[in-house]
C-alpha cells in the first residue's frame, strides 16, 4: 500500500509541475491524486471507521486554510473594488524597479511576521498588480514576495504555521526564537533580492495607465481610505483575535469579513443599485479565484495521506539512523519542504524528537523553525505563500524553477549557514 501511495503522489505532483506542457489544470491534477490516495488507502487500509476519521480530521484541517485564504482574498478584492491600494501606490514614487523591488522585499518581509506569509503574499501580489503593467516583471516580484514572505514568518511566533506550531507546543520561546532566526531569515531574503535587484538594474517601472472608466474613480476619497485601513486592520488583527480568543484564525477572518461587509452596505445604502453593485461583498466573493482554492484543497488532502499513513514519520525516522547529525537532518528536512507541505513534516519532527530529550528553545527546534519556514520557497508549490501567487499571477511550475528556485536555494544555505556560525 505505502509503495502505491509514494506512486502516486510523485505522478500527481509530476502532473501539476507539467500542467503548462501536459494542457491539464493543476487543480485537476490535484483533485484526481487526493482522490486516489485516500481510495487506496480506505481499500487497504482496512479499518474504514479510522480511515473515515482520518479524513474527517484532514477535511477540519484543510477547511480551515481555505476558509482563511476565502476570507483574505474577499477582503482584498473588496479594497481592490474601491480602489483603495491606490493609498500606497501613489506614494511610491521611485521609477526603477531594482528600487521597487528592495522596498517590496522588505515591506514583505516585515509585515509576514506580523500577518502569516499567506495574507502578505496575497495583499502584496494584489498590489504589484496597481503597479507594474508587464506580467514578466511582476511574475520576478510575485517570486520575491513568496520567498520575503516565508522568510519573514520564519523568525516570528506567529508568522508562519510551523512557528506557530514550534511555539504553541513548548518547543520555542518567543524572544529566543526572534534573537536566534532573525538574522539567518534576513540574509534567506537579503541575498535573492540582492541577485534579482542587479539583474533587473536599470529597468523603469511601467506603471498601468488609469482609465476614467475604472470602477474605483465611482468611489470617494473618504471610502477608499475606509475601506483600505478597515481590510488592511481586519487583517493585521487576526492574529491578535487568535491569541485572546484562542480560535483558529480563520474565524478572527470570517469576523472581519463580516465587519466589511456590515460597513460596506451602510456606507453605499443610499446608492442605486447599478451604481453599487461592484463594490458589494457579493461582487467581491464571485471574483476570487475559486481554481486556486480548489487545488489548495486537492493538494493539502493529498499530502494528509502521507501524514495519516506514518511515510512521512518514517521518513524522518530513516533520515535518523542513515544520516546521524542533526543539523544535516533539519536541513534536509526543509529541502523536503519544498515538494511536501511544511506543515505535516515538522508535526511528524515534533513526534519523533521529544521535549525530554531536546528541551524548549534546544538548537534543533529553532534550526527547524527555519528551515521549514524558508525551505518552502525552494519551489512554488512547497509553501501556502507559493501556491496562493501560482493560482493569482498564473506562474508555471517550471517558470519559477528556472527564475527563482536557485536564488531561494542560494538564499537558504545563507540563512542556515549563519544560523549554524552565530
Amino acid at each position: 500500500m505505502l509503495t502505491s501511495l509514494v506512486i502516486v503522489f510523485v505522478i500527481a505532483y509530476a502532473a501539476i509541475a507539467l500542467e503548462h506542457p501536459i494542457k491539464i489544470n493543476k487543480s485537476a491534477s490535484a483533485l484526481l491524486g487526493a482522490g486516489l490516495l485516500w481510495t487506496i488507502y480506505a481499500l487497504a487500509g482496512g479499518d474504514s471507521h479510522k480511515v473515515g476519521e482520518e479524513l474527517g480530521e484532514s477535511v477540519m484541517a484543510t477547511a480551515q486554510i481555505v476558509f482563511f485564504l476565502m476570507g483574505a482574498m474577499t477582503i482584498v478584492e473588496v479594497v481592490d473594488a474601491h480602489n483603495g491600494f491606490e493609498v500606497i501606490t501613489k506614494r511610491i514614487r521611485t521609477t526603477k524597479l531594482a528600487s521597487l523591488m528592495w522596498l517590496v522585499g522588505f515591506v514583505t518581509f516585515f509585515l509576514s511576521s506580523v500577518l502569516d506569509n499567506l495574507t502578505t503574499t496575497i495583499v502584496m501580489i494584489s498590489l504589484m498588480r496597481k503597479l507594474l503593467t508587464k506580467h514578466e516583471d511582476r511574475l520576478f516580484f510575485a517570486g520575491i514576495i513568496v520567498i520575503a514572505a516565508n522568510a519573514g514568518g520564519a523568525w516570528s511566533p506567529i508568522g508562519d504555521v510551523t512557528t506557530t506550531m514550534l511555539w504553541i507546543g513548548g518547543q520555542i520561546t518567543t524572544l529566543s526564537i526572534m534573537k536566534s532566526v532573525f538574522i539567518p531569515a534576513t540574509l534567506s531574503m537579503v541575498v535573492p533580492l540582492a541577485v534579482t535587484a542587479y539583474i533587473l538594474r536599470g529597468k523603469p517601472v511601467e506603471s498601468p495607465q488609469i482609465r476614467a472608466s475604472d470602477h474605483g474613480l465611482h468611489t470617494t476619497d473618504f471610502e477608499r481610505n475606509l475601506m483600505f485601513f478597515m481590510g488592511i486592520g481586519i487583517l493585521v488583527a487576526v492574529p491578535a483575535f487568535k491569541t485572546i480568543t484562542h480560535l483558529p484564525p480563520f474565524m478572527g477572518i470570517l469576523f472581519g469579513l463580516g465587519i466589511l461587509w456590515l460597513v460596506g452596505d451602510l456606507v453605499h445604502r443610499k446608492k442605486e443599485d447599478e451604481s453599487k453593485q461592484h463594490l458589494t461583498l457579493v461582487h467581491a466573493l464571485s471574483r476570487i479565484d475559486m481554481s486556486s482554492i480548489v487545488f489548495f484543497i486537492g493538494i493539502l488532502l493529498a499530502v494528509a495521506t502521507l501524514e495519516h499513513t506514518h511515510i512521512l514519520t518514517s521518513l524522518a525516522q530513516w533520515l535518523d539512523q542513515t544520516v546521524g547529525r542533526q543539523d544535516v537532518i533539519v536541513l534536509i528536512i526543509g529541502i523536503v519542504s519544498a515538494v511536501v507541505d511544511n506543515v505535516p513534516l515538522v508535526a511528524a519532527s515534533m513526534g519523533m524528537y521529544s521535549l525530554e530529550q531536546y528541551p524548549t528553545d534546544h538548537f534543533i527546534w529553532k534550526f527547524l523553525a527555519y528551515c521549514a519556514g524558508t525551505g518552502g520557497s525552494i519551489l512554488i508549490i512547497g509553501s501556502a505563500a507559493g501556491v496562493a501567487a501560482m493560482g493569482l499571477e498564473k506562474i508555471h511550475f517550471f517558470w519559477y524553477v528556472k527564475k527563482i528556485s536557485w536564488l531561494a536555494l542560494i538564499g537558504y544555505f545563507a540563512g542556515a549557514g549563519a544560523y549554524l556560525l552565530q
